[in-house]
């Protein structure tokens, strides 16, 4: 038959964003490649070079450099390590109360608290001055001293230990069968190795309890809560 000069087109397979066909695509290993995938390589590149300037501890921290070893910062410089800057003003206060939410969320994590145990440590945390418990005021070792606190207290309201005007009514049958009941958090083999390890032995933790006290009772902290409000009505929904 003659040629009518127009060439007849032939059906392409469909490709992908790359120039390949489904049947090649489907077929192609996947890439294994250092920053292949969901990071670019150039991004990952960006990120190991801005991390390598990481902080180590906060002691580290500092903002920018001498142009020189031999020479000193520049006295901009100097105002911002120093807080003096007034866009750094207040951030040692904020840092602080920072450190004391993540570590002591972490501990009450670690030791199994209640949602309502872990909020009241946490909040009692917040508002009190570390300073107060002298040589022994380290995030941790103050802590411990509040979780020990609140999850006693709330065992001893639970069978009723706390009202001392009760307990002078009560039988001394009753009373040894209540206290046979309560198990202090300090019975718990996991608390005692967190305590070791900050060389808290009871005597230390109840000395540090009386001086607890004493602050909640100062500052009426008693009834502090984080983020929740004890008066709220309990049929609402929880924001």
């Amino acid at each position: 038959m003659p040629n009518s000069g127009r060439s007849r087109s032939t059906p392409t397979a469909a490709t992908d964003g790359r120039g390949l066909s489904a049947e090649q695509s489907a077929g192609a290993p996947l890439s294994r490649s250092p920053g292949d995938g969901a990071v670019s390589r150039a991004a990952l590149q960006r990120d190991e070079t801005v991390r390598q300037w990481g902080l180590v501890t906060p002691s580290a921290t500092r903002i920018g450099r001498a142009d020189d070893p031999a020479h000193d910062l520049s006295e901009n410089v100097r105002r911002l390590h120093e807080e003096r800057h007034p866009a750094m003003a207040g951030y040692s206060e904020r840092a602080h109360r920072l450190d004391k939410l993540r570590i002591t969320h972490a501990l009450c994590t670690d030791l199994g608290l209640t949602p309502w145990q872990r909020d009241r440590v946490i909040g009692i945390m917040l508002e009190i001055d570390l300073t107060a418990f002298g040589s022994q005021r380290a995030i941790p070792t103050v802590a411990l001293v509040v979780i020990r606190h609140v999850v006693d207290r709330e065992r001893e309201r639970y069978l009723g230990l706390h009202d001392k005007e009760w307990i002078h009514q009560q039988s001394p049958e009753r009373l040894a069968d209540l206290y046979e009941q309560f198990h202090s958090i300090t019975d718990d083999e996991h608390f005692k190795n967190c305590c070791e390890q900050r060389d808290l032995d009871t005597t230390s933790l109840n000395r540090l309890r009386r001086s607890l006290v004493d602050q909640l009772d100062e500052q009426d902290l008693t009834g502090a809560v984080y983020g929740r409000n004890p008066a709220r009505d309990p049929g609402l929904p929880s924001l």
